[in-house]
């Protein structure tokens, strides 16, 4: 092959197509077959799904939720990457995720623990739901749907059955959140409901505790009843005004039994100890 420059002819070198860098036929995610003329794709580069830190995060945040690790408990890094066999960083990641949470608390010298809230933190924490979840409802009640009431009444249901059994008082919280979240759930406030969340998610080993020492079944289910038959209706007013009192009296009734029970020196859980996860 020639080529003319300067009125002088210039044999040109051949390219062989063998010389081009093989890349390798991998197959997108969206099923789109990557050929030669696309950018090199290396399988190994792949972000996981999910990765350990969200992972360990939310394996303790769940425990945590559920009270199987106590207030008080140290959460020893060592003795967490060894159950999950993963190495410490990733546990220590999924520390400093819960403590932005404010689901653990990283103490100097120390390391993480699971944080006693105070009857003080515990009014402060109500007193936000009592602002918000009404703001929210009033958004969500008139785009609710048939099926969304529909399965907010069974979750009732099931919470009903749950709270006349003691030992499944684990799940009473959770089912609590699911009411209420589901109620909330046509709101298009996402930013209000991750807020909310994170108030639930620090304070449900409470909800479940005030159930319990404030013997607020009966009230509990009552309201609930209340509340999601006025959103049957469409009563906007009546139904954020019942929220927003059915919130303060939980809150009133769990810092009055917390102060009680402290004073006296009863725990509220199992005494507090250095933890794995279990």
């Amino acid at each position: 092959m020639y080529t003319i420059f300067n009125g002088q002819a210039f044999l040109m070198p051949r390219i062989s197509t063998a010389s081009k860098p093989a890349f390798n036929r991998v197959v997108a995610p969206t099923g789109i077959t990557l050929g030669d003329s696309d950018l090199p794709v290396s399988t190994e580069s792949a972000i996981p799904r999910q990765s350990l830190t969200s992972a360990v995060a939310d394996k303790l945040r769940d425990q945590i939720i559920r009270g199987e690790i106590a207030e008080g408990t140290l959460l020893r890094q060592d003795l967490i990457a060894s159950q999950y066999q993963v190495s410490r960083i990733p546990v220590r990641e999924a520390l400093r995720q819960l403590d932005a949470e404010g689901l653990v608390a990283i103490l100097p010298n120390r390391g993480a623990i699971v944080p006693e809230l105070s009857p003080a933190d515990v009014e402060e924490l109500f007193r936000i739901r009592a602002l918000l979840e009404p703001e929210v409802l009033k958004s969500s009640i008139p785009q609710l749907t048939e099926d969304d009431l529909t399965e907010a009444a069974s979750i009732l249901r099931k919470f009903a059955t749950d709270l006349r059994l003691e030992k499944h008082v684990s799940a009473w919280g959770r089912l609590n959140w699911q009411f209420h979240s589901k109620l909330y759930s046509r709101a298009n406030r996402p930013h209000f409901l991750n807020i909310i969340q994170n108030i639930n998610n620090k304070g449900e080993r409470y909800t479940r505790l005030q159930l319990f020492l404030t013997h607020g079944m009966k009230r509990a289910n009552r309201e609930h009843a209340e509340l999601l038959d006025l959103c049957r209706k469409r009563d906007t007013a009546a139904a954020c005004k019942l929220l927003r009192q059915h919130i303060q009296y939980a809150g009133q009734s769990l810092k009055e039994s917390l102060q009680e029970r402290r004073a006296q020196g009863q725990p509220e859980q199992q005494p507090a100890r250095s933890q794995s996860a279990t």
